[in-house]
């Protein structure tokens, strides 16, 4: 690369860290009062939107690690399909390297044991952003999904705060088609009928909350349940590399249930038996 250009390109690169990394402290200033005190009984806020056939949700929260331990585990591809597996309806993944494409193909099912023939491949093709001593972000997307969906889009960037904590903002959207319109009502009017997400859209006389519901709660409770398995990859470093794994799945699951309205689904037995099970297929496969 000419001189000039590799001046252009550094520079470049220099304003899209100061930029991202300036808006990930003011938002974080902003959030002071949400991430002090919240039903999640954590520094979180989560928020959604429906925008047309589109719905993405937002997780903004401080994390108990220091930046280099969530720079090195989550900017770059190597270690999301370890993440991602503790997800309930991921049943494998594997990263792939053709030339300068990275994908993280998926097989994505049902909330029980199943046959990977039986589930649906998502392609997430990895795109790497800023990576900075103070800032990074990164992208995964999928033009196809499940039954019609489509524009899977996951989105991360994060900020050091101090010497042991890190600010980090987690973005997860997908938009739907007629296909998959109809099946979300069906399922709506049927099993999921008691599905709720997080966000309180009124109260009743008695104070009561009101939870929102329909697509907005299905991308809320997916949300979370990625932002969780992103803190259980980071908090079982801690533990010795032959223990890391059920370290991540008792960790996971035991966050999800601080949330039973939302995220029960599975007994902590079946849970943890069914993703010992796929993560032994997906290393498998994988090697």
């Amino acid at each position: 690369m000419p001189a000039a250009l590799a001046l252009v390109a550094c520079s470049w690169a220099q304003a899209q860290t100061q930029t991202g990394a300036a808006a990930m402290k003011s938002r974080h200033e902003e959030l002071q009062g949400e991430l002090g005190s919240n039903a999640y009984h954590r520094p979180l806020y989560l928020n959604s939107r429906e925008d047309g056939s589109t719905v993405k949700g937002d997780i903004y929260a401080v994390l108990d690690y220091p930046f280099a331990r969530v720079r090195s585990s989550l900017d770059g591809p190597e270690h999301w399909c370890d993440i991602l597996i503790l997800h309930l309806n991921t049943k494998y993944c594997r990263l792939l390297r053709e030339g300068d494409k990275t994908t993280l193909r998926m097989q994505v099912g049902k909330k029980s044991e199943q046959e990977l023939d039986d589930t649906y491949r998502v392609d997430l093709r990895y795109h790497g952003g800023i990576s900075a001593a103070d800032y990074f972000s990164s992208s995964m997307l999928a033009d196809k999904g499940p039954l019609d969906t489509s524009n899977y889009r996951i989105e991360i960037e994060a900020i050091p705060l101090d010497g042991e904590r890190s600010f980090l903002h987690f973005s997860y959207a997908y938009s739907y088609g007629m296909a998959s319109r109809l099946a979300l009502r069906a399922y709506l009017m049927t099993v999921g009928r008691d599905k709720v997400g997080f966000s309180i859209v009124r109260r009743e006389a008695n104070g009561q909350p009101q939870y929102v519901s329909g697509s907005r709660a299905t991308v809320e409770r997916n949300t979370m349940r990625y932002y969780l398995a992103i803190d259980a990859y980071l908090a079982a470093l801690d533990a010795p590399p032959a223990e890391r794994l059920e370290k991540r799945l008792t960790t996971w699951y035991g966050a999800t249930e601080q949330y039973p309205r939302q995220l029960h689904e599975v007994s902590r037995e079946e849970y943890l038996s069914m993703k010992r099970k796929e993560v032994a297929r997906q290393q498998r496969t994988s090697n």
